[in-house]
């Protein structure tokens, strides 16, 4: 199968859409197949841009991106694939954001050199609304995988009244592909309300070998809790859709420390919001499992989360979570078995689940141990011959191509 995967985030930057890829791009070599990937570029020379305009920056990027060259930055082969990269900006005080530069045209070029099966579209609002545009036109079918719940971020980023226009271009992503994948029943529900057909669910994987209990780190425990603390972590971006300020309702809770692994434009102003607690930075590999394994509790109080990976890790380290009942977390979380969810905004329910598992000791391992058992057979081996089928799926739903490239019509349009 030859497959092109439009990235709207990659390498070097780590985030949830980048693990999942090098997941995918991991099994599609040991299958064999031929993959090309667009991406970003990774460059870190930007040009300065306001927090004004940074906040209405989804209205104007034709305006903005039509004036922007860069520095083009990042691996050019991952697992032997190569990655073909567009120019792109950071966002003004978060630079592991990058939008990308470029036309459809350009997008179109790319992937009618490399003549895919199937283009994977990954995480779309930006160049994968391209992604989806350029296959279009070519007569190639795409397979968009929701992953991000852009249009929430509007409200937790001062812009409210942004949120339609976010929704609407959601929408005419999502109805142009040919097959749109959703990580949970929230995010399916959601995308039928606003009228998005042919989905299909699929989830994440995890790395059971990678995130397990025996990576739990006893000189590391002595070192955060010399008396004896339950260490309660949280795992992510420091960044406003990530609610991580919520946590303050458990810094003073008695016999109780916050764990903080991540990084992202909150930080220094979550350093002060959450006294006491010990910030680890951004961890990845052995290093953040060793971490997440030496936790007691995990907890995640985002409410914008359509799956939640960092849940299924700290699950497979055999740690019980705490997550607010809204998203993916409804799907992972077992509330009363493997963890507890709270009512959205409930902060006093927060602190107190978290009391609930970290005072007592046989609760707290039996849900450590259930925590554990759920997600054994969520391998990502298994959801990547799951995500396969999907793209044979598509490939028998294949759109005709588009004489001279024009713009295509939206499925959806009547009459």
């Amino acid at each position: 199968m030859r497959i092109a995967i439009v990235a709207e985030s990659f390498l070097p930057h780590m985030n949830g859409v980048t693990n999942s890829l090098l997941h995918v791009l991991e099994h599609l070599a040991r299958r064999g197949d031929d993959v090309l990937v667009v991406a970003p570029s990774g460059s870190t020379v930007a040009p300065y841009v306001p927090d004004q305009l940074a906040g209405f920056l989804p209205a104007v990027l034709p305006a903005v991106l039509s004036s922007v060259v860069f520095e083009d930055e990042g691996p050019a082969q991952v697992h032997g694939f190569p990655v073909r990269r567009l120019p792109s900006f950071a966002l003004a005080g978060y630079p592991d954001v990058r939008v990308a530069a470029g036309t459809v045209g350009r997008v179109r070029r790319l992937l009618g050199d490399f003549a895919p099966d199937v283009v994977h579209v990954a995480s779309p609002f930006v160049l994968g609304w391209r992604g989806v545009l350029a296959a279009d036109q070519l007569g190639v079918p795409t397979v968009a995988v929701y992953q991000t719940e852009m249009p929430a971020y509007a409200t937790r980023y001062g812009v409210p009244w942004l949120e339609p226009r976010l929704w609407q271009r959601v929408q005419d992503i999502h109805r142009a592909a040919t097959l749109t994948l959703v990580p949970s029943t929230f995010a399916h529900d959601q995308l039928v309300k606003h009228g998005i057909p042919r989905l299909r669910r699929w989830g994440r994987g995890v790395d059971t070998t990678g995130f397990n209990p025996n990576r739990r780190d006893d000189a590391l425990r002595a070192e955060l809790a010399p008396n004896g603390e339950r260490l309660v972590g949280y795992v992510g971006r420091l960044a406003a859709e990530k609610q991580v300020e919520d946590l303050a309702v458990l810094t003073d809770v008695p016999g109780v420390r916050l764990v903080v692994v991540g990084s992202g434009p909150l930080k220094e102003a979550l350093r002060e919001r959450l006294p006491g607690a010990w910030f680890a930075g951004f961890r990845s590999g052995t290093d953040l499992a060793r971490v997440v394994a030496s936790l007691d509790v995990f907890v995640h109080p985002g409410e914008s989360e359509t799956f939640c990976q960092t849940i299924q890790e700290a699950m497979a380290s055999g740690v019980p979570v705490v997550a607010t009942g809204r998203g993916g977390p409804l799907d992972l979380v077992d509330s009363s078995r493997t963890g507890w969810l709270y009512r959205p905004g409930d902060l006093v329910g927060l602190r107190e689940r978290v009391l609930d598992l970290a005072g007592d000791d046989a609760k707290r391992a039996a849900f450590a141990r259930a925590a554990h058992a759920s997600v054994q057979q969520r391998t990502w081996p298994v959801l990547c011959d799951q995500l396969i089928g999907h793209y044979e799926e598509a490939m028998t739903m294949r759109p005709q191509a588009r004489p001279g490239g024009e713009r295509p019509m939206l499925r959806t349009r009547r009459g």
